[in-house]
Formats: C-alpha cells, sequence, structure tokens
C-alpha cells in the first residue's frame, strides 16, 4: 500500500527525524515523570519537583534516542525506495531490520543479529496492522450489489418489474414486426431487422 500523505524522499529524512524525537520526548517525558513522581519523598511539592526534575533529565536523551533511529530508518527507506523503484511494505520491514543493526553495531554481531531480527519483527507487526486496517476500512466503501438478494421482498418486487417492462417493451415491438424495441432506459439504440 503507497502512503500518499508523506513527503517525498529527501525531505522525509528530515520529517521522519522531527517526528521520532517529538515522539521520544512526549513519551519518555511521560513515562519519566510518572518514575521520578513515584520515587521521590514524601509530598506533593517534593514528589512534583522530582518529576520535573527526571522529566528535564531524561526526556532528551530519550527523544535523541529515538531521533537517530528514526533517521537512520529513513535513509535506508529512501535508499531502498531508489533502489526498487517502488513503494511498499517490504521497504519499511527491510529498512527496520537494517536499521536495528546498523545502530547496535557497536555492540557486536550477536547482538547486531538479535536487533535486526526485532526490529523487522516490529516493521512487519505494524505494517501488517495497517495493511489489516486499510482492508477492513475499505469494506465499507465497497460499492452495494446492484440486485437485491434473492428470496428477500425487494427480490420479488424487482423481478415483477422487470417481467412487465419486458411484456409490455415486446408487446409493442410485435405490432411492427420490422425492428426490434430500443433497448434500456428508453434511450434509442441500434435497431436491427427481425426474421
Amino acid at each position: 500500500m503507497e502512503e500518499y500523505s508523506r513527503e517525498p524522499c529527501p525531505f522525509r529524512i528530515v520529517d521522519d527525524c522531527g517526528g521520532a524525537f517529538t515522539m521520544g520526548c512526549f513519551g519518555g517525558g511521560l513515562f519519566q515523570g510518572l518514575k521520578g513522581f513515584r520515587n521521590a519523598p514524601q509530598g506533593f511539592g517534593r514528589r512534583f519537583a522530582g518529576g520535573l526534575a527526571a522529566v528535564k533529565a531524561r526526556s532528551p536523551t530519550i527523544g535523541g534516542s529515538f531521533a537517530s533511529w528514526g533517521c537512520v530508518f529513513s535513509i535506508v527507506d529512501c535508499t531502498l525506495v531508489h533502489l526498487r523503484k517502488k513503494e511498499d511494505p517490504w521497504n519499511s520491514i527491510m529498512s527496520g531490520a537494517i536499521a536495528g543493526g546498523i545502530l547496535s553495531s557497536r555492540n557486536g554481531v550477536a547482538a547486531m543479529a538479535g536487533s535486526a531480527i526485532m526490529g523487522g519483527v516490529l516493521l512487519s507487526m505494524i505494517e501488517g496492522v495497517g495493511i489489516l486496517f486499510t482492508r477492513i476500512s475499505a469494506e465499507q466503501f465497497r460499492n452495494p450489489s446492484p440486485q437485491p438478494e434473492p428470496g428477500s421482498p425487494e427480490a420479488s418486487a424487482y423481478a415483477s418489474a422487470t417481467a412487465s417492462a419486458s411484456a409490455s417493451s415486446s408487446g409493442s415491438g410485435s405490432g411492427s414486426g420490422d425492428v426490434n424495441p430500443p433497448p434500456g432506459f428508453g434511450f434509442p439504440g441500434p435497431q436491427q431487422a427481425t426474421s
């Protein structure tokens, strides 16, 4: 599935890096604020100050980690789009695996392989859920069947209406004997001679 809301490829890197930094700052800030609030001494003022200090100390670091992952992911994604000449979920899955491997390369080959597998699995689950939601939401936009279900009251009314229309049209055309009545919806069509 193509994503039409994303930026074109060179600008996507900056966009994804900034979005990942913002997400890391907010998510990390919320988590660190709750952790600092819980671990601070008793008293609401002290707990609030402890939560705020934890947010100020750790939130930018978490945001930076998210930003580096988003930047490497976007660079690899743009490279794969350029090499493969198409955008599909496989680009994101491979980008997640490669980005996980690159970012953990300082920890050795085993850590690189583990992070690459985790990145690929995580992105494949995200892409799978996205495809699932797309298919579910596409069902509501599917055109309904033009003919009613057999056995329903609408089906019997539809059958009787088509039968009476065909009887009246065949009766009017049988008097002349040389041409068929015009086809469908009262619009004139090509007339054929009858034998």
